[in-house]
């Protein structure tokens, strides 16, 4: 299971609301509220947000359609089937509710601290993958980058079976030192620059190694989660109550009060990973069938990225005016569907869309294995 997967699976609270809170987590849109935002500390934030969303989307979706075509078992992504998509929400809904219950039984400290190591660890993973292609533009030629393999095997002979084999060298080295300085930030001082910079790595590694395999998938998995998340949201209090307690980078947030008191700033906005990686794995696969058309043309992945920046819009718009947490997915999924298959529709290419398949990557080296071998027969 990659980090991405298990920081949904861990917090699918993170699928959940676009609000503000303070440090503490304490709600500070109401009238009640000792802080007040300005309209200008309020813009900031809220664009911020909106910026920090796009960028993981529009690098994760790049960087997919490479890892698509990738033979390094590092890169390889995780195909979700209809089957997974059904029962994601289900079992988004078991753990949200289980941790609900954790808060509620248990001391929310301790449980904060266990929390804190585990997403050290993903998080330092993740940042450190991240940031991987970028060091390799930066550094020399002339830089000596030794080339390692880390491989674990079960059993010997024709029996042995490869249970880890990760390829990586010196540069890698040097990004997963970089990410540990920042972890260490992180789990000292929780401070939101850091988190911000563990939760846009979450969500950039979501994107990228998470593949729908076709249309349909992606529509029940944004179907499941769109109930899931208004329900949660409109119909109970445990989403807000646990994502106010959740103490994880899987949210980014920004300081609305961030002109007034600097890096110091303590009363956020935020929004879930999860509604920055559910819909962006659907763009993403979209922006992959532009690819396959082979028309040199990107429409069907602009159309759904604009959709999103509108039903993010729109999310704000809403959250602002009624000043209460909105499911983002109530917004984002109408949007994100709504708009490819109008301009399919229009072009005359949505069974075309629907009939896109992607495969496994096992079914993908098994084609390529059988292709092979008929060349050599031949």
């Amino acid at each position: 299971m990659s980090e991405a997967e298990q920081v949904l699976a861990s917090a699918p609270e993170a699928a959940a609301v676009l609000n503000a809170t303070d440090s503490n987590g304490t709600e500070v849109l109401n009238a009640t509220a000792k802080f007040v935002a300005t309209p200008e500390g309020t813009a900031l934030a809220y664009g911020s947000l909106v910026f920090m969303a796009l960028l993981p989307i529009f690098f994760g979706a790049l960087r997919s359609v490479s890892c698509s075509k990738s033979k390094n078992a590092a890169d390889m992504p995780e195909t979700i089937t209809s089957r997974d998509a059904a029962r994601f929400p289900i079992i988004a809904s078991c753990t949200l509710f289980g941790l609900y219950l954790f808060f509620k039984v248990f001391s929310q400290e301790y449980i904060n601290l266990l929390l804190s190591v585990y997403f050290f660890v993903l998080g330092v993973l993740a940042l450190s993958h991240t940031m991987s292609p970028l060091m390799s533009r930066i550094f020399p030629d002339s830089f000596p980058n030794k080339q390692f393999q880390l491989l674990f095997t079960q059993g010997s002979g024709e029996s042995k079976e490869e249970i880890v084999n990760y390829e990586f060298d010196t540069k890698n080295l040097v990004c997963l030192l970089i990410s540990s300085v920042v972890g260490v930030w992180y789990l000292l001082k929780k401070h939101w620059i850091a988190n911000n910079l563990f939760g846009l790595a979450f969500a950039l590694n979501g994107v990228e190694l998470l593949h729908l395999n076709n249309v349909s998938t992606g529509c029940i998995l944004l179907g499941g989660l769109f109930v899931y998340d208004v329900f949660w949201v409109f119909g109970t209090n445990v989403m807000v109550t646990v994502a106010k307690s959740f103490e994880a980078p899987i949210k980014l947030v920004f300081p609305q009060d961030l002109l007034e008191r600097g890096l110091e700033a303590s009363n956020f906005a935020m929004l879930g990973l999860g509604d920055i990686v559910i819909p962006g794995i659907f763009i993403a696969l979209l922006l992959r069938f532009d690819v396959s058309l082979k028309k040199n043309s990107r429409t069907y992945f602009y159309s759904s990225f604009l959709a999103y920046i509108f039903g993010l819009g729109l999310t704000i718009f809403v959250m602002h005016t009624f000043k209460h947490a909105q499911p983002a997915l109530l917004y984002l999924v109408p949007a994100c569907v709504g708009f490819p298959v109008i301009v399919a529709l229009l072009k005359g290419e949505l069974t075309e869309m629907f009939r896109y398949e992607e495969s496994s990557p096992e079914e993908a080296g098994a084609k390529e294995d059988s292709s092979e071998s008929e060349k050599k027969d031949q």
